[in-house]
C-alpha cells in the first residue's frame, strides 16, 4: 500500500503548514493589534498575582510546582490562579473587543 491517498507524520504536517502559509492572507496588522491588546489586558484586567503566575508559566516556562515553591503557595493554587487569569483575558478580549480591537490613533 505504498500509494495510499493520505500521508501521515511530520512531512505531511510540514507540507500543510507551508501550504497554509502560502495561501493565507497577510494578517500581520491584526496579529500586532492582538499582541498589543493582550499586553494591555495583562496590565489592566488581570490581578497582580495572576499576572505574575502567568508570566512565570508562559514567559519563563516554569512548571506549576516551581512557581508554587517560588511564590510560597501550593501548586494547585498556582493552577487555579493561571486558569482564572486566562479566563479573565479571554473574557476581556471577547467582550471588550469593540474597544480593544480598534486601531490606535
Amino acid at each position: 500500500m505504498s500509494d495510499t491517498r493520505y500521508r501521515r507524520g511530520k512531512a505531511f504536517a510540514a507540507d500543510m503548514a507551508a501550504y497554509a502559509l502560502a495561501m493565507a492572507e497577510d494578517n500581520s496588522e491584526q496579529m500586532e493589534r492582538l499582541r498589543r491588546n493582550v499586553t494591555l489586558a495583562l496590565r489592566e484586567d488581570v490581578t497582580p498575582r495572576q499576572r505574575e503566575c502567568m508570566l512565570l508559566y508562559y514567559e519563563k516556562q516554569l512548571n506549576m510546582r516551581q512557581i508554587g515553591e517560588l511564590m510560597g503557595i501550593d501548586k494547585s493554587t498556582v493552577s487555579r490562579t493561571i486558569k482564572r487569569g486566562e479566563t479573565r483575558l479571554r473574557r476581556c478580549l471577547r467582550y471588550g473587543a469593540g474597544q480593544l480591537l480598534t486601531p490606535p490613533e
